[in-house]
């Protein structure tokens, strides 16, 4: 298990965590969650031995293997494929020693070398890092491309699918979701349900938290306070605690009587949907849990356009794409002020290219795109957070929009997105992504949009930022058209979604839940055109004579093994035949014979316990032979 006693943190004056106690057992998966620069990478980076504590304790097993998602890439020339296989070290190590042992044709190495390789799964392992990087959402083509040829997104994804391939029994992952889209969170959700080990995990997707988690370590006040279940039951029991207080109960009452506001004027609009419908479940259980959000330092709207056309927008037979390359045809979208609706579909099958059309940044290669007279549009993107001013701070950004509005004005209004004090005046250079997404947010809310089209907007983003991004959304009365992997924002922000799929954009008739559905049968629907293994009709004889030869050494001893077992048997079937019959003989049953009696009967459990144990080694070790003589055959 892992166990914190009274550990100090401190990196440069900066303390971290402070006596911190914590106690993970063996197979937990615990979500570890805190304000952004909190300590929490810092206490990965202790986890790995790269820090030592300052004082206090940090133990876990001396023998645990420890797999980690590299934040950064430096082999840019290995192929996909050969960079995820990197991770799993050990197997690395016997290919070395293999190709080795066949350039000096050392034969006992190569027969002991291929024993280890089967130990270590080494003959599928090309299969499992494909389907690794299948799940992730690559293509076969992508997989035999170089790193390089990769997006920082994208090579992201390789060193997730390399920690993954990585044999471990601790697996520690810093917000694996970033740089996903849905479909590939929901298959990573699936996976990291079915890890044996043990999970700690650094996320800000509450619905990825709740489906994977059993427990949350909160960092708060230099302290780490376990709680148990998900992430919405660390909120919710938190909640119970800071309603205690009465700078929290008053806070929440202001919360409330906005979230009863929004809930009023949507049911009043809304109620024939069954998104509209799980969409007031989910603001009503936001009511409930608001006080546990009673210290975020985020509180801000979106200033709204004082003139609106309707209908904002209208695209009728849109064919979209770039220059030559059709990706959606026939697109028919009204966007009308209040609609509200989430783009769902695979990745690749367009959605960021309907949003780049709608915003301007490419135009329709044919149909008709219309735009209201007062149409203003929010298009937030993550391109768009490498186009800031690096040089300049979060104030001169904002001014450079409001020459003529007064200072502090403009300064009330960053310290709603938690810009505050030094910090609005710093330049944008030495930003982490979640600031630099949050100025991005306070420079679209500022400009009195009547549409916003957010792409990914919670990428980097924590969770109290998230959930004032929810709230903001709720507020606004114009329109809205969302592409995100976060449920939560997903349901309670949106009435309808559309799907974007097979080269159209239809009405999706249903809720997040449904859509789970629709993937895995999409999934299975093109399963044959895009999971084959590139290189099947590729027989390596070689290997397979090394393979056979492998196996070969290995049966000897599993059938010595299956013959000792099977004479064991018959041994303890002699034994039980001798109690038997003793035990038939009807004088033992007198008095003065009880402990011989009693001896008898102890000794034929003890036998019938052992027959049990021997039967089920013995079939298991014959399987085993079956099997490996099945091999064996289809190798030769």
């Amino acid at each position: 298990m892992i166990r914190l006693s009274n550990l100090t943190l401190q990196r440069g004056p900066q303390r971290l965590l402070e006596g911190a106690e914590l106690t993970l057992h063996a197979g937990h998966k615990a979500g570890l969650i805190g304000a952004n620069g909190a300590g929490k990478s810092s206490l990965f980076a202790l986890l790995r031995g790269e820090l030592t504590p300052d004082s206090g304790d940090c133990k876990l097993p001396a023998d645990w293997r420890i797999a980690h998602m590299r934040q950064e890439v430096d082999t840019l020339e290995r192929l996909a494929v050969d960079y995820v296989l990197d991770g799993d070290a050990r197997l690395r190590k016997v290919q070395a020693e293999l190709a080795a042992a066949e350039a000096a044709h050392d034969g006992t190495a190569l027969a002991r070398l291929h024993i280890e390789l089967d130990s270590a799964d080494g003959y599928t392992a090309d299969a499992r890092a494909r389907k690794l990087l299948a799940g992730l959402g690559f293509t076969n083509e992508q997989m035999d491309r170089q790193v390089g040829d990769f997006s920082g997104g994208w090579r992201m994804r390789l060193n997730l699918a390399q920690a993954l391939m990585c044999p471990s029994d601790l697996l520690l992952l810093d917000e694996p979701t970033n740089h996903l889209d849905l479909d590939a969170i929901l298959w990573l959700e699936d996976w990291l349900k079915g890890y044996p080990g043990t999970l700690l995990l650094i996320s800000h997707d509450r619905d990825f938290l709740d489906a994977v988690v059993d427990h949350v370590a909160h960092v708060e006040q230099c302290k780490l306070t376990l709680y148990r279940g998900g992430y919405t039951a660390f909120e919710r029991t938190r909640a119970e605690r800071l309603a205690q207080q009465q700078q929290a109960f008053e806070k929440q009452q202001a919360q409330r009587a906005h979230m009863e506001k929004y809930i009023a004027r949507f049911k009043a609009q809304a109620t024939k949907a069954r998104q509209a419908q799980s969409r007031i479940k989910a603001l009503e259980r936001m009511e409930e849990l608001s006080a546990a959000h009673v210290d975020s330092p985020f509180d801000f709207v979106f200033r709204e356009s004082e003139k609106i056309s309707s209908p904002l927008l209208d695209l009728s037979e849109g064919r979209l794409g770039y220059g030559d390359k059709t990706i959606l045809e026939k697109v028919k979208l009204q966007l009308t002020p209040g609609a509200r609706i989430g783009l769902l579909g695979p990745n690749g099958a367009g959605k960021s290219t309907l949003i780049k059309n709608l915003a301007g940044e490419l135009e329709p290669l044919s149909g008709r795109l219309v735009r209201g007279e007062n149409l203003a549009v929010g298009y937030f993107a993550q391109h768009q957070l490498d186009s800031l001013d690096n040089k300049a701070s979060p104030l001169l950004h904002l001014q450079r929009l409001a020459p003529t509005e007064r200072e502090q004005t403009l300064r009330d209004f960053l310290g709603g997105f938690d810009f505050r004090g030094a910090r609005i005046d710093e330049p944008v250079l030495n930003f982490s992504g979640g600031e630099k997404a949050r100025l991005a947010l306070a420079l679209i809310a500022w400009e009195r949009p009547n549409l916003l089209l957010l792409d990914e907007p919670t990428n980097h983003l924590d969770l109290e930022m998230r959930l004032a991004l929810t709230m903001a959304l709720q507020e606004f009365s114009g329109a809205v058209l969302v592409v995100s992997h976060d449920r939560h924002l997903l349901k309670s922000t949106t009435d309808d979604f559309l799907l974007v799929a097979d080269g159209k954009v239809e009405t999706f008739d249903g809720d997040l839940d449904d859509y789970s559905r629709w993937l895995v049968e999409y999934r299975q629907r093109t399963a044959p055109a895009s999971s084959a293994p590139v290189n099947a009709d590729k027989t390596d004889k070689k290997a397979q004579r090394q393979a056979a030869a492998a196996l070969r050494q290995q049966l000897a001893p599993h059938k010595r093994e299956a013959d000792k077992l099977e004479r064991e048997l018959g041994s303890v079937h002699e034994h039980l035949a001798r109690v038997d019959a003793s035990l038939a003989d009807s004088a033992l049953y007198e008095v003065a014979r009880k402990d011989e009696l009693r001896d008898l009967l102890a000794q034929q459990a003890k036998f019938k316990v052992r027959e049990g144990e021997l039967e089920e080694a013995w079939m298991i070790a014959l399987e085993t032979l079956e099997s490996m003589q099945a091999e064996l055959e289809a190798l030769s």
